[in-house]
């Protein structure tokens, strides 16, 4: 009666009146392949320690990643018994889903199940095993103004010791040979190669692919060492908007710490600047291989789960206008900056540095105070009060406020001092005339003024920024220091263009830098257009008759600018702060040198120089 059930049931299922359920112990294997223990089953030939062990060394290949099996169906075929098993495995963001057989025979009142390596994958022999291979993920790219690429992959060559390619008590003298050659401590160095993995490549040094010194050209000489190339997130030179773009390497134990589900020992992430802000954003997904690996070492593809690449960044800087700010400023020796601002848009064109900033971003982050450049802030203060350009003010060579004296610069016209026009008073940059109208501004005048150029306005402008600080003078001698930008206002240099920007645009500029990230002047003071007008004309007399005169030659549309001299203390001695702000057609310029001579002297050159490069 058996035989005649099996025989019309076919080959598609197993059917049974009596004895023990073959699909019982089917979904106790896929338990038991799930979980790594085998203990509830019994086996043909092996024991259920046997096959623990064996199906650990067949998965261990796979890392962390774990299986969920499923027993779909009892089958029977060619008179076997099979359990049929379905392999989910969770590789990267996709799933690995395979099925697999495993033979079933009966033993008194129970199944045993023959076991062999094919179990856990149908390819796989005596002595394979499964091996999981990352893809990395390409980053996105860092884009700029139009079609240009900021940062993308470029070529790199990777210098350091192979240990496939030097005996293990040689490999810490090469180290030590090769750290000599490309300048790093050799000590830790050689440590890490001594402790790498026979199979491993200890890197030393990354070099772009034109930039390898020539004293490499000798590396074969030392046993293990070697180039090798590969291609890495880079802006197109080494120096260009380093501080705000910040840098890509590997992570951190701290970072590893703070976000173990992101992160693990071997990762790159953003370490810095924009690389590290948009770091989920840039990185992208790595992707995965599933090989199989025979006894012979052989391998055979089973699954790609291929890498995606990150989302491009997208940032308003200009890379020709970049990289004419950068050599302007290359050769000045003090801490600088130069930021270039889109007044129609707001848009940050330039943000550049200085060498003598050591990586700060002193650009778009600076503190400084801003010296007479912040005279364009007092004069809306000014105007708002009543006063014309044409208001006659007091410009004496010396001031006192509660026993502060104030006076103008060292090099002050003398045909400036006395009874002169406010214009005259913006264009020569007279301090003396601006503290005398202190007690016409009161309250928050100054403040409201700055917010109205967009200054000391907080926003989140998507990247390290400061707008500037104007707090509310806590006495009469902080108030009149306040006018002439001193005291405790402080700017950054892209502050600072924002305010001659305002000017220039006739409306509250606030500057964006990342295009998916734009900031409203929400409850600032409108700037009128006949505010601009006026403001306009002053900064216009800087250049034509005042302290800017070096801009007045300058090609193109007319220039707008303010100097402006700032002092400050460092190990007890008065230095100065060196500023020059400026605006030509649609394009407004802050330059800052941190220790300098003065605004005309030595931010004036900067900024010339600069202009007549964007034409």
């Amino acid at each position: 009666m058996l035989g005649l059930v099996a025989a019309l049931t076919g080959c598609d299922s197993v059917a049974r009146i009596a004895g023990p359920d073959p699909a019982e112990t089917a979904e106790e294997l896929a338990a038991a392949l799930t979980s790594g223990s085998f203990d509830e089953l019994t086996f043909v030939d092996s024991t259920a320690a046997e096959v623990g062990e064996e199906f650990t060394a067949i998965v261990a290949g796979m890392g962390d990643v774990e299986p969920r099996v499923s027993a779909d169906d009892v089958e029977e075929r060619d008179g076997v018994t099979q359990a049929v098993l379905t392999w989910s495995w969770p590789i990267g963001e996709q799933t690995w889903t395979y099925q697999s057989r495993a033979a079933l025979a009966e033993d008194a009142d129970t199944w045993q199940v023959d076991w062999a390596p094919s179990v856990v994958e149908p390819s796989l022999g005596e002595g394979a095993r499964l091996d999981l291979s990352s893809i990395g993920a390409r980053r996105g790219p860092i884009l700029g103004a139009g079609r240009d690429t900021i940062v993308t992959d470029r070529p790199v060559v990777r210098f350091g010791i192979d240990r496939t390619q030097v005996p293990a008590r040689r490999a810490a003298a090469s180290a030590k040979r090769l750290a000599a050659l490309v300048d790093i401590a050799a000590a830790p160095y050689a440590a890490r190669v001594k402790a790498a993995g026979e199979k491993a490549f200890v890197e030393a040094i990354v070099f772009r692919e034109g930039e390898v010194p020539s004293e490499l050209a000798g590396i074969d000489a030392i046993p293990g060492a070697r180039g090798v190339p590969d291609e890495l997130p880079l802006a197109p030179t080494r120096q260009f908007a380093a501080p705000l773009l910040g840098s890509v390497g590997p992570v951190t134990a701290e970072m590893i710490e703070k976000e173990p589900e992101r992160f693990e020992v071997g990762d790159d992430a953003g370490l810095s600047g924009l690389q590290a802000r948009y770091d989920e954003q840039l990185q992208g997904t790595p992707g995965a291989i599933v090989d199989a690996l025979d006894a012979e070492g052989n391998l055979t593809e089973l699954f790609r789960a291929p890498a995606t690449r990150g989302k491009a960044l997208r940032l308003t800087l200009d890379v020709d206008l970049q990289r004419a700010a950068e050599a302007q400023l290359a050769g000045v020796g003090p801490a600088s900056a130069l930021v270039a601002i889109r007044p129609s848009s707001g848009a940050i064109l330039t943000a550049a540095n200085g060498p003598g900033t050591n990586g700060y971003n002193m650009a778009t982050f600076g503190q400084f105070a801003p010296g007479s450049t912040f005279k364009a802030v007092s004069a809306l203060a000014l105007l708002r009060a009543g006063l014309t350009p044409d208001s006659p003010v007091s410009c004496p060579a010396r001031i006192v406020v509660n026993g502060k004296a104030f006076t103008n610069y060292s090099d002050y016209p003398s045909s400036g001092i006395g009874r002169i026009p406010l214009r005259t008073a913006v264009a020569n940059s007279c301090n003396t005339a601006f503290i005398s109208q202190a007690d016409r501004i009161a309250g928050s005048a100054v403040a409201d003024a700055a917010a109205s150029l967009g200054l000391g306005i907080d926003h989140d402008l998507g990247f390290p920024a400061f707008l500037g600080s104007v707090p509310t003078p806590e006495s009469e001698t902080e108030a009149a220091a306040g006018l002439i930008g001193q005291g405790r206002i402080l700017a950054s240099p892209m502050a600072m263009a924002a305010v001659i920007a305002s000017v220039q645009s006739g409306r509250t500029v606030i500057p964006h830098l990342v295009s998916s990230v734009r900031s409203a002047p929400d409850g600032v003071e409108p700037l009128t257009r006949a505010e601009a007008t006026q403001l306009g004309a002053l900064l216009r007399g800087v250049v034509t008759s005042g302290s800017g005169r070096g801009l007045a030659d300058v090609p193109g549309p007319p220039v707008i600018a303010k100097t402006g001299t700032a002092e400050f203390e460092r190990d007890g001695k008065i230095l100065t702060h060196a500023w020059m702000i400026a605006a030509q057609g649609d394009l407004a310029v802050a330059a800052f040198v941190e220790q300098g001579e003065s605004g005309s002297r030595t931010a004036g050159p900067i900024l010339e120089a600069f202009l007549r490069a964007a034409r």
